[in-house]
């Protein structure tokens, strides 16, 4: 082989290097996602990819379908057509989801941790419990090591005076802190976001943003869906806008927030900061 072969494959090798680095880290790639509610359509031919490490904020409109595509990553729902792909791996083909068990829904679904708008916590349950349930009833991990996490988590939630106390007896603030621990208890490949502060008062709701915003410090996969316009621009990697079903406008925070392209897009965003 003479010099410039040597060359030639020595190119050709670091080229499928960096596609290969690159694809490794990609943790969440969705493509061709669409969903109808009846004759109703939600969700419209919807494609994004999340690299690890990196969170995007969904904004938009009521109605404008962030709340199924996240259900649809979910397991929630499911959508009519389209792949949902974490780490490389097929986990939802909508052609195939009439095929899959219940059982390997769940597992699937694992990849995913849920931080929903109500906090969802079981209120006969500490809150030291609420996070060791999964890990122990669905993950079959021993109660020490559970409660070893648990009280970990709730921690860094700033909870670790609260781990016995029942959720009547927190804040909502800490309630939905106590919900986000309890998702990160399953060790989840992405955690998503559904507006986790739309049912808290306005002086709590810092306290769970304050936490999110560790989160992406700690380069935590991440999508959040919020109406926090300032949050969404400070804390994430990547914004989409959402219209009708369909992502009609993506970028930077700086792209999307300080010059958008789209006029629905600057009609959003002002009817947002008037």
């Amino acid at each position: 082989m003479d010099g410039a072969e040597r060359k030639k494959d020595h190119g050709e090798l670091k080229k499928m290097s960096a596609e290969n680095t690159k694809e490794n880290n990609i943790a969440l790639e969705v493509t061709g996602i669409s969903k109808a509610f009846g004759s109703t359509v939600v969700l419209k031919n919807v494609d994004f990819s999340l690299k690890k490490g990196e969170a995007i904020s969904i904004i938009g409109s009521s109605g404008s379908g962030k709340t199924t595509l996240l259900r649809c990553l979910n397991f929630l729902e499911t959508p009519d057509t389209g792949i949902i792909k974490v780490n490389g791996k097929v986990l939802l083909d909508a052609s195939e989801m009439k095929s899959l068990s219940d059982e390997e829904i769940r597992k699937r679904r694992l990849h995913f941790g849920m931080v929903f708008q109500q906090f969802n916590l079981f209120p006969q349950y500490t809150a030291l419990e609420n996070v060791m349930l999964a890990p122990v009833l669905v993950d079959k991990k021993n109660k020490h090591d559970a409660r070893s996490r648990a009280v970990e988590l709730l921690s860094v939630m700033g909870l670790s005076d609260k781990t016995d106390r029942y959720p009547h007896e927190l804040s909502g603030g800490q309630q939905q802190r106590v919900a986000i621990a309890r998702a990160l208890a399953m060790d989840p490949d992405i955690l998503c976001f559904d507006e986790p502060t739309s049912a808290l008062d306005p002086e709590l709701t810092g306290e769970v943003l304050s936490v999110i915003r560790d989160l992406s410090s700690r380069h935590t996969t991440m999508i959040i869906v919020t109406h926090e316009m300032s949050f969404a621009r400070d804390v994430s990697h990547q914004v989409l806008f959402m219209d009708s079903g369909i992502i009609l406008e993506r970028g930077t925070p700086d792209e999307v927030f300080g010059n958008p392209k789209e006029e629905r897009t600057k009609a959003f965003l002002g009817s947002i900061d008037s």
